[in-house]
């Protein structure tokens, strides 16, 4: 099926992973439009780029596109809401590559410029910067349990990279021209690149090495992908698709498409989709997955004929390593919310004015409809009643009258019969005290107190008749926490006394250091602030501003951080994730490498002391590390963070 895609020449396509339905293509007029595979006319049309789109990516879900031009800007849209996410900046050449990470809101990118940035969408930024190549970077691809990123380059080289160490693993070196595309198996610790040079090669990820080498007489690979199941990798030649087995090198079927220069493959309901463009048209091609051979003693032509025929390892057999996957995904990135006017700015006006110009115009909206729309449909039905219902998405705040639902909704989700449904509520003139169970999480944005009502504070009516009550009365039941009240507001002021006067005197670095030094109930203070109210605004200014951070600074929030992130209140949580953050970023390389460095020659009293810090702060972040883990699996916010800041601290493990 052939489609005229663009009013300029294609210049980059790619197919949905998930569907195998949706199809993605950039112009030389910098607009991205979106198809469905099957249909003629386009669904939606993303503009906002100035120059042609080089680099086209769809997310996991399908929900998110991303887009890299010919300037080296980045644009993420919402394909769900149809609009602009963010707009990325800092490459200095046209993107040439990128990737979503598997269950993270992060974006990797490959340049002509030789970089491959790590991009957190989220906040707009560059995580990490990764440099080694020496030429244009052609393909990216995340491991499938989101630790490392595999790059491909015209160097001739492949590359792997640890994603929590913002380093370089393994170089692999054999190919004799570019290499095109790079493919991580979807079960084992085994990697395939298709080169220029006609050859696919298969790395292993445990013992860095060649497993197999298979040349053909064929056109330069141009896209390699392996079954769902791991069974056979498919790769695409000019007019051509191979399936090749790699213990022994083998190609099982050969089987002739007339797709020209293939430029991207997917798999859905046993069937491969390849797609293909010249000048304005894109053309789609299906071949039936049933008809081919996957596995077999009877290869079509032998790679090395002084290697004995051997059975292919069968699927789940496998002797390699299995990527540990985490127990939850969250491959679904949260919807940005600009909640504070930080967060709202870009890193220059530019930027905003970007997003601005950048649309999405809906141009099919019955099939925009029957792509997208389904997807928040089914996301909000009911489960069936033998399934535990799901969290919700974000960590929104839940008040009273939004926990109870009408009767219609508990009956659909409950299997009980509808009298056991009937809440019984006390009397509303009760003498019995109600206790009620306060929150797991305290949300930062509330409008009253977390389980105080106005009733709570006045005498229970015993009777109906007994209306009116006595001044006295009244009065004793209001002063009955006075007391308690007091003694928490003169501790609070003492505590804000003590600020101020640390802060009266000396430097900013000096100021939250001897505050810091107060809140840890240090020997040497004479006043000591047992409150964590004290410490969150501390590190709220603190991590305004990185510089402030030093090794000794670490060793004594730390601690600190440990209680915050337990803390049953949101705000105190996000300050310790952020400043956590900082930490690992700034100051885990530092420490990793100081403790891995062999013992000096002779008294260094400036290395020793130096040395005795980073292993407290390296036990310090093994006990929080525990902490993180644990939590990585909630849902919304919170979890995002945590799995995030999981992954930086993947180097302790």
């Amino acid at each position: 099926e052939e489609i005229t895609a663009h009013s300029s020449n294609v210049s980059s396509l790619v197919l949905g992973k998930s569907s195998g339905r949706l199809l993605a293509t950039g112009g030389d007029d910098c607009r991205v439009n979106i198809w469905s595979v099957n249909k003629p006319n386009c669904i939606m049309s993303l503009t906002g780029h100035t120059t042609p789109i080089e680099s086209l990516q769809i997310n996991t879900n399908e929900e998110l596109i991303v887009a890299g031009s010919q300037s080296g800007s980045i644009r993420v849209w919402d394909l769900e809401a149809a609009k602009i996410l963010r707009t990325l900046l800092g490459h200095k050449a046209n993107i040439c590559s990128l990737d979503f990470h598997p269950f993270g809101s992060f974006v990797a990118s490959g340049s002509s410029d030789t970089n491959i940035k790590l991009w957190d969408v989220r906040r707009k930024g560059c995580v990490f910067r990764y440099k080694g190549h020496t030429q244009a970077v052609r393909c990216l691809r995340f491991s499938p349990d989101g630790k490392w990123l595999a790059s491909a380059a015209d160097d001739h080289t492949v590359k792997l990279w640890d994603l929590a160490a913002g380093k370089i693993m393994f170089e692999f070196t054999g190919h004799a021209g570019p290499v095109n595309v790079v493919e991580f198996h979807p079960n084992e610790y085994l990697l395939a690149s298709g080169s220029s040079d006609r050859t696919v090669r298969f790395w292993d990820l445990e013992k860095f090495q060649v497993v197999s080498c298979i040349e053909e007489e064929a056109t330069p690979v141009r896209c390699v992908l392996f079954n769902p199941d791991g069974c056979c990798l498919y790769s695409g030649f000019q007019d051509s698709l191979r399936v090749y087995g790699w213990e022994p090198e083998r190609c099982f079927d050969v089987v002739l498409v007339n797709w020209g220069k293939v430029a991207d493959l997917s798999i859905c309901n046993n069937q491969l989709i390849g797609v293909s463009f010249a000048q304005s048209t894109v053309s789609s091609f299906v071949v039936d997955l049933s008809r081919v051979t996957k596995s077999g003693s009877i290869p079509h032509g032998l790679i090395r004929d002084d290697k004995p025929l051997v059975q292919p390892t069968p699927s789940g057999s496998s002797l390699r390593r299995i990527y540990d996957r985490p127990s939850t995904s969250c491959s679904k990135p949260q919807r940005v919310k600009h909640n504070s006017e930080s967060e709202r700015r870009s890193p220059n006006s530019e930027d905003d004015q970007d997003e601005k110009e950048s649309k999405a115009e809906i141009q099919n909206p019955e099939d925009y409809k029957e792509i997208f729309q389904p997807k928040n449909a089914i996301s909000r039905t009911p489960p069936r009643n033998s399934e535990p219902f799901p969290a919700p998405p974000e960590d929104e705040p839940v008040t009273a009258k939004e926990a109870v639902k009408p009767n219609q909704a508990v009956e659909a989700q409950s299997p009980l019969p509808k009298q056991e449904l009937v809440l019984q509520r006390p009397p509303i003139a009760s003498s019995t005290p109600v206790t009620r169970a306060e929150p797991s999480v305290i949300p930062a944005a509330r409008n009253e107190p977390i389980g105080l009502k106005a009733s709570d504070f006045l005498p229970a009516v015993k009777t109906q008749s007994q209306t009116e009550l006595v001044d006295e009365e009244a009065m004793s039941q209001i002063r009955k926490g006075h007391e308690t009240m007091c003694v928490v507001l003169t501790s609070r002021h003492k505590n804000l006394d003590t600020v101020r006067a640390v802060w009266s005197t000396g430097d900013i670095k000096a100021r939250i250091f001897l505050l810091l030094l107060v809140s840890q109930n240090s020997v040497d203070s004479a006043v000591a602030i047992n409150d964590l109210s004290v410490v969150v605004d501390l590190l709220n200014i603190v991590n305004q501003k990185a510089s402030l951070w030093k090794l000794d600074l670490c060793t004594i929030v730390l601690p600190q951080i440990e209680k915050l992130l337990q803390s049953k209140y949101e705000s105190y949580v996000q300050t310790g994730c952020t400043s956590l953050k900082l930490i690992l970023q700034r100051f885990l390389p530092l420490i990793t490498d100081i403790l891995a460095a062999p013992p000096s020659v002779g008294v260094d009293i400036t290395r020793e002391e130096r040395l005795h810090k980073c292993k407290l702060c390296y036990k310090q972040l093994k006990n929080i590390s525990n902490i993180v883990k644990n939590k990585s699996g909630l849902s919304g916010r919170h979890g995002s963070a945590f799995r995030e800041l999981h992954l930086l601290m993947a180097v302790l493990e």
